[in-house]
């Protein structure tokens, strides 16, 4: 018997468990004044009376994530059901709904109103006779409007007799009729859009460019769900021809996201290039691009990414898709697999090349193993390392030289091992001098390089040692009674962090010199690392003797309730106690010697000032100790006051000859102003002008208006690149603002959008 009574209470509890844990998450009615829970609202009165609440004056019901406000309501807490009267809102998963009186339940989610309104940005609609499916929450609807004008009185609606919402995913609409004010304008016997920004849309921008003639840019962006969306591109250009192509987006769960483009344009004049330069090469009448890239996570920790950028000629995307060309003008193909343990990871990475007209290291493949920062048992001793096997091919072009388009020529390629290990032993002393040696060592076999220059490299080893320690510690001080209205101080804190960093590593097995150079020295506007393995240049590894020098300093305030930083100022300085006197090159044909190295590397400075919120000031310089000559300087000076205006002014330097291959510097002040002059009209102007030759390189001028459910500009554009005659462009451009064409901010950053490019 007492089997049997085991057995049956077990029975019991498998059936009646799942309903109490159901029972125990089903969410319950929250019930009480709206003055509660809302911050000046009258007080209202809530009674629980006969097993229903009732509710005047103000009422709040929740239930979930879905909640209801209004004069007055009953709530029958077992059913779900809710008659409300006045001002009624109900708010559910993002979708509101307004209505004088609205019946729903909680549980069914049925709704029934005589009268409704309901938005979710951008698409707004209103009508009468609504009702609701318990399943799917479907809601019907008869005389309904649908518009994207967030007004009370639209100027652009699409009415019609019968209507089927699914919030936040579509709308179906039969014997619509689109209306302009009272005109109507078309009829649609059937009529269905998406909810949000997944909405089919066209986008024309026509205009005027004097390399182009008159132009008209049209695309029509399209969505298949949540698997695929992408645009379709066809423009006609005056004096160049047409142009067309796709692009489609897949998204695959977990196999990532997937892209692919490709644009042609047959262009009748191939050589008027816009730079000034495509004069001097023939270029292709049959012009084209091709783009593709995947990044998927397919596993835990394993990541794929594949990159492939493909251009007919090095001059079609300067001349047809500038905001790419300035982004990046020679983007690069690649195939990279990534996967990542606690302390190891493992990369394998191949570079072919597909542009004939750029310099370029194919990698076929390079695989690299790395060991993070890790300790070594129980010790204090720590261990990190990188070890990479790949086969290389160099290529060398005149592209970036003053006439480019050669395919330039094969420089040499070889195999090459390399495997690096480093000990490190961090300390603190005194609790608060933090000390780090370290001890490393690399050793790295090339293959024969098989060059089509002369002084082809033999087969050889390379062993080449480190050792060095850094330091560092942190003083601060607290002033929490200081102030400033001036600078928006309140307290202030002082965090200022020395360091100093020392490397010795002896002449190399083999010099740099006798080497294939497949990742060298390229000189570059930012201080390079001096530490292993920080520092990869793998085949420019020479002697070094040096000490870093470093000092931050932080000021830091409450501005808010919040912490920000008032200023951050970074100093790095070299001191190279024996400098090498290893010449390196430019990987170019024309490369100029760089030189040995001098005593002192340039000192740097990084700086952000923040003398109000709505104040920046960013500063980044090189100044050569032994030349005493300014190097290199950006400053930035930006002022957003308030959201009516906005300006940024900065000054771009760099010393000419800087890298070191006859290189012109240059000298450039650049503006961009934004004023709103009220809620429809807005007005932009960005300058770029060249302080060197005294010349007003580009200038944008944009003149936006809101048209409630549209936006547009109109744009004006002259461009003078000191090489041929000035470019001027007209654009007008306009978009939904329920599937806008760029994001809020986006002119900023890239405004080449604006004249189609």
């Amino acid at each position: 018997m007492r089997k049997f009574s085991t057995i049956a209470v077990l029975v019991m509890l498998s059936g009646f468990l799942p309903r109490l844990v159901w029972a125990q998450a089903e969410p319950t009615l929250e019930v009480g004044a709206l003055n509660q829970y809302l911050h000046g609202a009258i007080t209202g009165e809530v009674a629980y009376v006969n097993g229903s609440w009732s509710g005047t004056n103000g009422i709040y019901v929740k239930r979930g994530d879905t909640v209801l406000t209004a004069d007055n309501a009953s709530v029958n807490p077992l059913t779900g059901e809710v008659v409300a009267d006045g001002q009624v809102r109900i708010e559910e998963e993002g979708q509101l709904w307004a209505g004088e009186h609205i019946r729903y339940n909680f549980k069914t989610h049925i709704m029934r109103s005589e009268q409704f309104r309901t938005g979710r940005p951008p698409v707004f609609a209103a009508g009468a006779d609504l009702g609701g499916n318990t399943t799917n929450r479907i809601y019907a609807a008869g005389h309904i409007f649908v518009t994207t004008d967030d007004v009370s009185n639209p100027a652009f609606r699409v009415r019609a007799s019968r209507v089927i919402i699914v919030p936040g995913q579509y709308v179906e609409m039969w014997n619509a009729v689109l209306w302009a004010k009272d005109v109507p304008v078309f009829y649609f016997p059937y009529y269905k859009r998406n909810l949000g920004e997944h909405a089919n849309n066209l986008n024309l921008v026509p205009g005027y460019r004097s390399a182009y003639g008159a132009y008209l840019l049209a695309t029509y962006r399209w969505y298949l769900g949540d698997v695929a969306d992408g645009n379709v591109h066809v423009d006609y250009r005056e004096r160049r021809g047409p142009g067309a192509g796709p692009d489609v987006n897949l998204h695959l769960g977990q196999w990532g996201d997937l892209t692919a483009k490709y644009y042609y344009i047959h262009d009748r004049r191939p050589n008027d290039g816009t730079n000034g330069l495509s004069a001097f090469v023939n270029v292709p009448e049959n012009r084209q691009r091709a783009f593709f890239s995947w990044q998927a996570t397919p596993a835990t920790n394993l990541n794929v990414k594949a990159l492939l950028n493909w251009q007919s000629d090095p001059f079609v995307l300067h001349d047809f898709f500038e905001g790419d060309y300035r982004a990046n003008p020679q983007p690069n193909t690649f195939a990279e697999v990534n996967k990542y343990w606690d302390n190891w990871s493992l990369d394998a990475l191949a570079t072919p090349r597909v542009n004939s007209f750029y310099n370029q290291i194919e990698r076929l493949p390079d695989v690299q193993l790395t060991g993070f920062r890790q300790q070594i048992f129980d010790t204090p001793v720590y261990y990190e390392s990188q070890s990479s096997v790949g086969y290389y091919r160099s290529f060398i072009t005149y592209t970036n030289g003053l006439f480019p388009g050669t395919n330039g020529f094969y420089a040499g390629s070889a195999a090459r091992a390399d495997t690096y290990h480093q000990l490190l032993l961090p300390e603190t002393f005194f609790g608060w001098l933090n000390i780090m040696p370290r001890l490393g060592g690399r050793f790295t076999y090339y293959s024969e390089e098989n060059a089509a220059t002369a002084g082809v490299n033999d087969e050889t080893y390379r062993s080449v040692f480190n050792a060095g320690v850094d330091t560092s510690f942190k003083l601060s001080r607290l002033w929490p009674g200081a102030k400033s209205s001036l600078l928006q101080v309140d307290g202030l804190r002082h965090i200022m962090e020395p360091s100093v960093s020392y490397i010795f590593v002896p002449n190399p097995s083999t010099p740099p010199a006798q080497l294939p150079q497949f990742d060298s020295d390229l000189p570059g506007l930012m201080i390079l690392p001096i530490q292993f393995p920080d520092y990869n240049n793998v085949d420019s590894i020479d002697s070094q003797n040096v000490m870093r020098f470093g000092l931050r300093n932080t000021l830091q305030t409450k501005r808010d309730g919040q912490l920000e930083d008032l200023l951050d100022w970074n100093v790095m300085l070299d001191w190279r106690l024996k400098p090498n006197s290893q010449t390196n090159t430019l990987p170019n044909f024309d490369a100029v010697p760089l030189g040995p190295q001098t005593t002192f590397n340039d000192l740097y400075s990084g700086l952000t000032f923040r003398p109000r919120s709505w104040l920046a000031l960013e500063s980044q310089m090189r100044y050569g100790i032994d030349d005493g000559h300014l190097h290199l300087a950006f400053h930035q000076l930006t002022f957003t006051p308030n959201e009516r205006w906005s300006w940024g002014i900065g000054h771009w330097y760099l010393r000419q000859n800087f890298f070191g291959n006859g290189s012109g510097g240059d000298n450039f002040i650049t503006s961009t102003l934004f004023y709103r002059l009220n809620d429809n009209w807005g007005l932009r102007a960005a300058h770029n002008f060249n302080a060197q030759d005294g010349r007003l390189q580009e200038q944008f001028y944009t003149l936006y208006r809101d048209l409630r459910s549209w936006t547009a500009a109109l744009t004006f554009r002259v461009t003078d690149n000191g090489l041929g005659p000035e470019d001027f462009t007209i654009a007008f451009s306009f978009s939904l603002k329920a599937t806008p064409k760029t994001h809020v901010g986006g002119d900023a950053v890239s405004p080449y959008h604006l004249v189609g490019e």
